[in-house]
């Protein structure tokens, strides 16, 4: 705030905003798990505002959010290479005993809590659906 970054305040108070109603949506505090998917949310919302814009020609609000997106960004942790995703998937999958794409729902349930934010549940999925067929 002292520095006048307008762009910065806007995107941190939206994302406090966002994690009080989910905090007040579960009635507790959230965990770093729930935090790291209400800001992955928060960049899904704002992509999809991208995309609209883009198609309105706003260049002005593109801008915008993806400058917000980069200080979302800043709050997750690293992103998981592809290949760690993998190996990470292949030692949950041998965990579980997983055999068939039925057993999908048993890997993402052990998988999801270890990510905690390195990456979305879709491509995480998609990771467990080709190893699993």
């Amino acid at each position: 705030m002292r520095a006048k970054d307008e762009v910065r305040k806007s995107a941190i108070r939206m994302a406090l905003a966002s994690i009080k109603l989910a905090e007040v949506e579960a009635r507790h505090e959230l965990d770093d798990t729930a935090l790291f998917t209400v800001l992955q949310k928060e960049i899904k919302a704002h992509k999809e505002t991208i995309s609209e814009a883009q198609r309105a020609g706003r260049q002005g609000m593109v801008r915008e959010k993806e400058a917000e997106i980069a200080i979302l960004q800043e709050f997750l942790p690293q992103p998981l290479a592809p290949e760690a995703l993998e190996f990470l998937v292949r030692e949950v999958i041998v965990e579980v005993e997983a055999k068939t794409p039925a057993d999908m729902g048993k890997v993402m349930k052990v998988l999801l809590p270890r990510l905690q934010g390195r990456a979305t549940t879709s491509e995480a999925s998609q990771v467990v659906r080709k190893l699993l067929q």
